[in-house]
């Protein structure tokens, strides 16, 4: 009797359902405080960007002259910048052209990136090596630079710089997908997919794709915090985001004048951008332990 009441228990346990990949991904995630954290500040960020209409309490493109460099105040929290706009309402609107230049841009190099790295991985050989020299090339320029250079050659403009920036991204995806499937293909249910009938593609995409998904998720997450600093970098070069639309990077470039007068031009800029960076990074540190098969279930 004692034996079925131990047993029981352990029967119960067994015929629970298989706890799913992502649910356990998640529950690894939640026990990374410094990813909780990333998280929750990305989310805000967003969150403000999506209603700066609603939040920001001045129209970000409306100068005064009565109002020129104003230190933060009840009226002004964050100040006034040299054409007297209010920063406040250009850093919530500036978080929009980041944001948005920081995901489109991940999402250009993952499209070009993804395919090409398959393809690379999966049929080796010629075009593997092919392939490989030319990312090995792009690779060997410095990602800024790169960028600096396609969006001198395409145009200032803010959807210019989001082309620059996933071009320039571009060859990571490439080199990390082809690693991963060089990895992957190899194993035994791709063996038995291919033993069954199954063509290249649908290898490539029902089996192949799903298992190299949580490498590339993380390599994303990381690329967007580069994107972000990249077209900051551009838009403070001129560009990127063209003046008077609000961009964190033009904010810099126009309160690096202004240092000394008035240095909360390119405090609360500067700061966006560091926290938007600062919590991309530990989501993404997060994400590759909680995305680990290795980790402790």
């Amino acid at each position: 009797m004692a034996e079925t009441m131990l047993s029981a228990p352990q029967g119960a346990r067994a015929l629970a359902p298989l706890e799913r990949p992502m649910q356990r991904a998640w529950r690894q995630l939640v026990k990374r405080k410094g990813a909780m954290v990333g998280l929750g500040l990305i989310a805000a960020f967003i969150l403000l960007a999506v209603a700066a209409p609603l939040v920001a309490p001045y129209d970000p493109l409306k100068t005064s002259w009565t109002l020129v460099r104003k230190a933060p105040s009840a009226a002004h929290w964050f100040g006034t910048d040299d054409l007297g706009r209010d920063v406040l309402a250009r850093v919530l609107y500036g978080a929009r052209a980041s944001l948005l230049a920081g995901a489109i841009s991940v999402v250009i190099a993952l499209s070009i990136g993804v395919p090409i790295g398959m393809i690379a991985g999966y049929r080796g050989g010629f075009v593997d090596a092919l392939i490989s020299r030319i990312t090995d090339a792009m690779l060997a320029c410095p990602f800024l630079i790169l960028a600096i250079a396609l969006a001198a050659f395409l145009g200032p403009s803010l959807g210019n710089a989001m082309i620059a920036i996933g071009i320039s991204a571009t060859p990571i995806f490439v080199r990390l997908t082809r690693g991963e499937v060089l990895n992957v293909k190899v194993e035994e249910y791709v063996e038995a997919a291919r033993s069954v009938g199954d063509t290249d593609l649908q290898i490539a995409v029902r089996h192949i794709l799903p298992n190299i998904m949580p490498a590339l998720l993380v390599q994303a997450t990381l690329s967007v915090a580069a994107a972000i600093i990249a077209e900051a970098a551009l838009s403070f070069l001129g560009l990127g985001q063209q003046p008077p639309a609000p961009s964190w990077g033009s904010m810099l470039n126009a309160a690096q004048r202004f240092l000394t007068n008035a240095p909360w031009m390119a405090i609360w800029p500067g700061l966006a951008i560091f926290l938007v960076v600062l919590s991309l990074n530990l989501l993404g540190d997060g994400l590759r332990d909680a995305l680990d098969p290795q980790q402790e279930q």
